[in-house]
């Protein structure tokens, strides 16, 4: 390889470093991080969940979720109640605010992937099949 630049792990850091800036811009005036809208966006889909099935859809650890719903819970965009079937655990559930506010927050990430797919002039399915099979490579290696 010539250039550090021509590394595919140079490049698809240096444009994840974009996505998410573009993102945070985004996703500002609601006060959130994306990483704080995709477990919103996960809680969305359930009535409540424990910190270990949001990770596991998130693909993150316990410990990342956990520091995730804590800023969460201190803007009151989510809550924690007892498991009725686990007194040890916690379930996690989105606010009313929150399921309030995310139709807009999704309309600002819909607007982040067609602004992405418009700068590689692709069609917006096919650059997100081919990112995840990208996103899945080391599970077929």
């Amino acid at each position: 390889m010539q250039r550090v630049e021509d590394c595919i792990s140079f490049m698809v850091g240096k444009a994840a470093q974009q996505v998410t800036r573009r993102a945070r811009e985004l996703l500002a005036p609601f006060g959130v991080t994306p990483v704080q809208y995709a477990v919103l966006k996960v809680l969305s889909d359930a009535e409540a969940l424990s910190g270990a099935e949001i990770g596991k859809r998130m693909v993150l650890d316990s410990a990342s979720i956990t520091g995730v719903v804590d800023r969460l819970e201190s803007i009151g965009l989510v809550r924690r109640m007892p498991n009725p079937n686990d007194r040890r655990a916690l379930l996690i559930a989105a606010t009313g605010e929150a399921r309030r506010i995310l139709p807009e927050m999704d309309r600002q990430m819909d607007r982040l992937n067609e602004e992405a797919a418009a700068i590689l002039k692709t069609d917006e399915n096919r650059f997100f099949t081919e990112l995840r099979r990208i996103g899945e490579w080391s599970r077929n290696v």
